[in-house]
């Protein structure tokens, strides 16, 4: 079992958002903690999104989870090994 990292980046977010969502609940059961940041303001609200996931799975799964991801265009995915 590693430990992991990702950062995703989606942008245009609100575009892309629902398809990154169903591929996160797909994956649903090896994601520890899940935090989405954009920035907003009174008049706005970004379109570049952020999302940081704390994974708990072997490699395989998190390899197949990176690579659904970036198949979604606008989508870029890095992650570590703790």
């Amino acid at each position: 079992m590693e430990n992991v990292i990702m950062a995703i980046t989606i942008d245009p977010r609100s575009i892309h958002a629902p398809e990154v969502q169903t591929i996160l609940t797909k994956h649903g059961c090896i994601i520890k903690t899940r935090v989405g940041l954009h920035e907003v303001s009174e008049n706005s609200c970004s379109e570049q999104g952020l999302i940081i996931l704390h994974i708990q799975s072997n490699l395989d799964e998190i390899k197949n989870l990176e690579n659904e991801l970036t198949g979604i265009e606008g989508v870029k995915v890095k992650y570590m090994t703790l």
